[in-house]
């Protein structure tokens, strides 16, 4: 893959079975009924007017932020503050939806972004050392499977090169992808 060409860019989603083990802090910006529906849905912070503002003032103590298509008009304002840091809500990764509820949920539940780095890697987090051995494997084909759906059409010959599991500090180990999806 050529990651300087856009269409071998390798992007998308997946929801983890047994979720990343991490907890999630996600931030809503909506008004009326889709603010209450995220709320009961269990988002951390669920606003508009006040969170704009705290956001602009340098606040970003989030993981991810869901908005409504209505409230973009003013939280793309805010570009310069989110989008470095990739908060930035995006139609494309679900984050700009009118069905907050269902959003925040997935959120909670394990659903993580994967991307291509300008290097040809995909580095996607899947779990926590202390998960039982069942959960990391089921949430590793997951991420396999989500990656090689990803492949671009352009995409010829060998997809997937190499694939190293790895704690943050620890050595890697190399997975034979092959093995990894269709052993059961």
């Amino acid at each position: 893959m050529d990651p300087t060409q856009s269409d071998q860019n390798v992007r998308g989603m997946v929801a983890l079975p047994h979720g990343t083990g991490k907890h999630v802090r996600v931030l809503v910006f909506a008004t009326g009924p889709q603010a209450d529906a995220a709320r009961e849905a269990g988002a951390d912070y669920v606003g508009y007017e006040e969170f704009i503002a705290k956001v602009s003032g340098g606040w970003t103590d989030v993981d991810v932020i869901v908005s409504t298509a209505e409230c973009m008009k003013e939280v793309r304002k805010l570009g310069k503050a989110l989008g470095p840091r990739g908060l930035m809500p995006n139609p494309k990764s679900g984050t700009v939806t009118e069905d907050t509820a269902s959003a925040v949920k997935q959120f909670k539940a394990g659903r993580v972004e994967f991307r291509m780095d300008k290097n040809g890697n995909v580095q996607v987090p899947f779990g926590k050392l202390s998960f039982d051995n069942s959960a990391l494997v089921t949430n590793c084909r997951a991420v396999i499977e989500a990656v090689q759906h990803a492949r671009p059409a352009s995409a010829k010959g060998i997809y997937i090169r190499r694939c190293t599991l790895s704690s943050t500090m620890g050595p890697g180990l190399h997975v034979n992808v092959r093995d990894a999806v269709t052993a059961a």
